[in-house]
């Protein structure tokens, strides 16, 4: 891309891995819908038209952030009728393919590691990416590519802990608009091997929109990431579906607490038989419980499970269930210690239930 070619986009961090953790928590389907505004923007995937999942990547998770719409083509402009001039020309939407992204980042196979990790890489050999993206670039004494989604060591830590002082791999991204390429420019460290890689955009398709009325909440529950993670990574893979059951909470007193029925119950039911897991009536475990009468709403476990990677980062979860059924599970990750800067994000996912259920 030309020097003096005007960018929709241009956004760096000299150290992307909690960004790269963000993408990674929704990286279960290769298409994914990037939608850009002044404060920052999301990235969004979905699944079989049950199942969506957004990470919500704010501005100050990059050291530079600047966001241009007017750098767009005048035909996108041209487009728009009069009605929503305002409101579309404020946002800058394309779709990428997020393997591709996921490898760019990782080309120096630094994506998920902590700090301290040994900088020496295994080297991988993978074919041509068929989805579209290519990367120019070489490495001394190796030439190694990998997922930066692979379920290794790193990939469990708390991203908390990948933000101490030391060395990490920068990146600068840069849109120039529809028609273009989104421009990566990877750097391991200062005088280093670079790489800059261009992956293929395409024009926005209609999407799933899973709307989730908060004042139609009929549980709403918050809880560590963790025990909803140890839950569900538990459940025998083959299992078919998963049911959430929600109980109001019992009223005060020692006694009936013990015979209350659990606020929080998951029944997994597969060809082997069924499990259920009761979260106790604890302030420790269920931070916050909000139920008013029982619920109870069955869903895909496949679909519930493409979770586990951004509860495998988060410190929290909210999960709410509206009175059709609608899942809504919001992940809070953790912050990195950056002096003065605020640069939380968050993944949400929504699942529609079962029709028979």
């Amino acid at each position: 891309m030309p020097e003096d070619q005007p960018r929709v986009l241009t956004a760096s961090v000299h150290d992307f891995r909690y960004f790269a953790a963000l993408l990674r928590g929704v990286n279960f389907a290769n298409r994914a819908s990037v939608s850009i505004t002044a404060d920052g923007f999301t990235v969004t995937v979905e699944e079989a038209r049950c199942l969506t999942a957004t990470a919500f990547v704010f501005s100050h998770v990059f050291d530079e952030f600047i966001y241009n719409p007017d750098a767009a083509r005048p035909s996108q402009r041209s487009q728009l009728s009069q009605n929503d001039e305002d409101d579309e020309l404020t946002a800058t939407a394309f779709e990428i393919p997020l393997n591709t992204l996921m490898d760019c980042l990782n080309i120096f196979g630094t994506a998920s590691l902590a700090p301290g990790t040994s900088q020496k890489k295994k080297a991988h050999e993978d074919g041509d990416d068929s989805d579209g993206g290519r990367a120019r670039g070489e490495r001394p004494n190796g030439k190694g590519k990998g997922r930066a989604d692979t379920d290794d060591a790193g990939g469990n830590a708390r991203l908390d802990q990948w933000f101490a002082p030391g060395k990490g791999t920068g990146m600068r991204m840069s849109y120039a608009g529809p028609g273009h390429p989104l421009t990566l420019l990877v750097a391991e460290e200062s005088g280093g091997p670079t790489a800059t890689c261009e992956i293929t955009t395409w024009d926005p398709e209609p999407r799933l929109e899973l709307a989730f009325d908060s004042d139609a909440a009929v549980l709403k529950i918050i809880l560590k990431s963790s025990w909803l993670r140890d839950a569900l990574s538990e459940i025998d893979p083959s299992t078919e579906k998963l049911t959430i059951i929600g109980n109001p909470p019992p009223p005060p007193g020692r006694a009936a607490r013990s015979s209350a029925p659990p606020c929080f119950r998951l029944r997994a039911v597969g060809q082997f038989g069924s499990t259920e897991m009761d979260y106790p009536n604890d302030r420790e475990v269920l931070e916050t419980c909000e139920c008013a009468h029982p619920v109870s709403f069955t869903y895909r476990f496949s679909h519930v499970a493409r979770a586990l990677r951004a509860l495998q980062s988060s410190l929290k979860t909210s999960l709410r269930i509206d009175d059709e059924g609608l899942l809504s599970l919001q992940f809070m990750m953790p912050a990195p210690r950056r002096p003065g800067r605020r640069s939380e994000a968050f993944i949400e996912f929504w699942c529609l239930p079962l029709e028979n259920d």
